[in-house]
């Protein structure tokens, strides 16, 4: 029996914001699977280390501050140090779609947009974690 998808939602710099992140992380817990919530002002490095730690398949980041395009590469980065080439990194907040585009392109898997619904992330977490798995 495999074990249940393991999804690290992530605050990264100083954005105070967070009530979406744990509508997210509830959402997830929800639908079965296990969320490590890091909490507010977290740095890449913090992120990655927990993730490592927890032993995670998904790293998801909510950011509002318009840091993504620092943001999500030097996670990228510290995730390729570490060799967790497995593990699926998300994204959801205000970014714009270009943005978004540019870091799909560098291996963000996915960025959801304000308006995105929980089951669709929940259905997109799931699918990519299967794909993962069953190599």
């Amino acid at each position: 029996m495999n074990r249940p998808i393991r999804v690290l939602v992530a605050k990264i710099g100083l954005d105070g914001h967070d009530r979406g992140a744990k509508v997210i992380a509830t959402a997830l817990r929800d639908a079965g699977m296990e969320v490590i919530y890091t909490g507010l002002r977290q740095t890449p490095e913090m992120v990655v280390s927990t993730a490592l730690q927890e032993d995670v398949d998904v790293i998801g980041v909510s950011i509002l501050s318009g840091a993504h395009m620092t943001v999500f590469p030097k996670v990228l980065e510290l995730m390729k140090e570490k060799k967790m080439e497995d593990v699926l990194i998300i994204g959801g907040g205000i970014v714009p779609e270009a943005d978004a585009a540019q870091l799909t392109a560098i291996g963000v898997g996915r960025i959801f947009a304000p308006g995105s619904t929980t089951q669709s992330i929940a259905d997109y977490i799931k699918t990519e974690v299967a794909k993962k798995r069953s190599f």
